[in-house]
């Protein structure tokens, strides 16, 4: 269980964050006790050869150019995955997204182009753009705990575009001499995985190789190879398992209890990896590797400089440090909520955030915080004294994200409930997942009918999670008055060999009017489905027993199970239980903690859209 805990801490953001925060004291106790070994080991060269060929980088160059490049192979497999399942799958949140990513960083490199106008140090304008997406979203837990969930995809969208935008500035403006042949050689490996991934080819040793010579390419083409790791996460697909691949995995796990060697082991395992979204699979096996090593190391040989009250005193007497740090505090909210509004006013309103303003000026407010991309262009544009200014202003940010998160929050909480509804959540029209709206006659509805807050859940009488789930559903349909629950049939055959039979018995009872009555006794009893067990029910029930079996004999009710499971499939729905709130899909846990905090977003919204009504 411990083992567990740690595994699943190391794969958080809070964990990444704290990785870092461990990394970045680390680094500066080593420079404030022995500043000359701290210089000394980052700048020591190291080369490697390979026949004819020969690359040399210092330490901290491997580090920033060579390992940072699998931090962004996550940054693009986390890009894909929002345009694939996020909110970046409505096109013209993209374009709002892309639009505000800009923003949210051209405002701030004009503020320190504005402190450095005429000073060599002007061409370091890149540094203060990009935020730290771990750093900012830890801040946000930490100041936001009653925001929508809406707010969090928010920022991770905007900030898929601030890391892309970062990138190309990488490559543009702070890479070496441009030459042709090499970028050429880059580009037709960039061909070889296109054509590897349209083909679904997934052989992890031929696409690692391919991706290092793309990287070598780059590298001596002059264009920084970290390039390489944002390219390669972004073609991978985010593919949900379709019904098929989970059966397919279903049998070689049957299989392989009816026949426990090491060869029917390996099959299973790898059907098993098969069956879920390759994005999926490799964020979780990068990102603890990331976060424990990758991050960390690149934070210990970039954050170390000296803190001396003359040094403090010398950086924040430049106009590097107060460019970054007003850049950052005060470019970033004006650029993420002007950019937006400028948006939405020019599109008449058909372009509009998923957030309300004072939601995004809470973004804005804690994407101050400037980090990881930020001390890459740093360690790019700057040396000696300014390098460490510029390191300075970028740790001062963290502290007045967290200040400014705090002020701006605390504004919000000032509002009425109905003005902080709208403020936080705006006018937009969320996504909606669920394909076949709830029809009040055909559903099976417990609850108000005309309820604003509707929960579907998609179940299988037999499978324990749905049974667990129930106790949650019913204390939240106690305490609730305004939330109706929609249960529609999944039954789980290749797993649960009883929950079809279990379904048409449910419907059975619909027939004679008690579905629900079958329903808690169907979940109640799971371990007991049989044929006898449910005409128990039916006589328990006080049915109409011979009507009930020649219901279940004719299979009246199989057109409708049918129908549910399609809608299913529709809404990318393949597991149970598999939950929508209000039309969009609950990916979190299903306790009733978790199920009241969708609910109560959900409430939010209805709020917000009554205010945007009384203007």
């Amino acid at each position: 269980m411990a083992l567990q805990r740690w595994r699943a801490f190391t794969r958080s953001e809070n964990g990444g964050t704290a990785f870092l925060i461990v990394a970045v004291l680390a680094a500066l106790v080593w420079a404030n006790t022995s500043l000359g070994t701290y210089d000394a080991t980052w700048s020591a060269r190291l080369s490697v050869t390979v026949g004819p060929f020969s690359l040399g980088l210092t330490l901290r160059e491997w580090i920033n150019s060579g390992f940072m490049a699998l931090f962004f192979f996550l940054v693009g497999l986390d890009a894909r995955r929002e345009l694939d399942k996020g909110e970046l799958r409505d096109r013209k949140w993209v374009v709002l997204c892309a639009i505000g990513g800009v923003g949210s960083m051209a405002v701030p490199a004009l503020v320190f182009v504005a402190f450095n106008a005429s000073l060599t140090s002007v061409h370091g304008w890149g540094v203060a753009m990009s935020t730290d997406t771990a750093f900012a979203l830890a801040i946000l837990s930490l100041v936001g705990a009653r925001l929508p969930s809406s707010l969090r995809a928010f920022m991770l969208s905007i900030s898929v575009m601030d890391d892309v935008v970062a990138l190309v500035v990488i490559a543009v403006f702070y890479g070496g001499g441009f030459r042709v042949v090499p970028f050429l050689i880059a580009s037709s490996a960039a061909g070889v995985i296109i054509c590897m991934r349209l083909a679904n080819f997934r052989s992890g040793v031929v696409c690692c190789t391919v991706s290092l010579v793309m990287w070598c390419a780059l590298l001596k083409a002059g264009v920084d190879p970290v390039v390489t790791g944002l390219t390669v996460g972004l073609l991978v697909i985010t593919a949900p398992a379709g019904r098929d691949d989970l059966e397919r995995a279903t049998g070689l796990v049957r299989d392989f209890r009816e026949q426990p060697t090491a060869e029917m082991q390996q099959t299973a395992v790898r059907g098993l990896v098969a069956a879920i979204s390759q994005n999926d699979h490799l964020q979780r096996k990068f990102t603890p590797w990331v976060n424990c090593a990758v991050l960390p190391l690149f934070a210990v040989a970039n954050t170390g400089v000296p803190l001396s009250v003359r040094t403090v005193s010398a950086a924040f007497a430049s106009p590097i440090t107060w460019g970054i740090v007003c850049g950052y505090l005060v470019g970033k909210i004006v650029g993420v909520v002007g950019s937006l509004s400028l948006v939405t006013a020019l599109s008449g309103g058909r372009l509009r955030p998923n957030v309300g303003w004072g939601a995004a000026t809470v973004g804005g407010a804690v994407s101050g915080a400037a980090f990881t991309v930020s001390l890459l262009i740093a360690s790019k544009a700057f040396t000696g004294d300014d390098l460490a200014y510029a390191r300075t202003a970028i740790l001062s940010t963290l502290a007045g994200a967290m200040v400014s998160g705090w002020i701006t929050t605390g504004v919000l909480k000032l509002m009425s409930p109905r003005r902080r509804a709208r403020a936080l959540l705006g006018r937009a029209r969320p996504l909606t997942d669920l394909v076949t709206p709830v029809d009040a006659i055909r559903d099976r509805i417990r609850g108000p009918v005309d309820a604003e807050i509707t929960v579907v859940e998609y179940g299988d009488f037999e499978c324990p999670h749905c049974g667990r789930a129930e106790a949650a559903l019913r204390e939240m349909l106690t305490d609730l008055d305004d939330v109706r629950y929609v249960w529609r049939h999944l039954p789980l055959p290749d797993v649960h060999p009883h929950a079809q039979l279990a379904a048409e018995a449910a419907e059975a009872a619909a027939d004679q009017g008690r579905f629900w009555e079958m329903h808690d006794l169907l979940l109640a009893h799971q371990d007991q489905l049989t044929a006898a067990d449910l005409v128990r029910y039916a006589t328990q029930l006080g049915l109409d027993v011979d009507a009930f079996r020649a219901h279940m004999k004719a299979r009246r009710g199989l057109r409708r199970i049918e129908e549910d499971v399609s809608s299913a499939d529709l809404s990318g729905a393949v597991g149970t239980p598999t939950f929508f709130v209000n039309g969009r899909r609950h990916d979190g846990s299903f306790d009733s903690e978790a199920l009241s905090a969708a609910v109560q977003l959900a409430r939010q919204r209805v709020l917000a859209g009554r205010a945007s009504s009384t203007v």
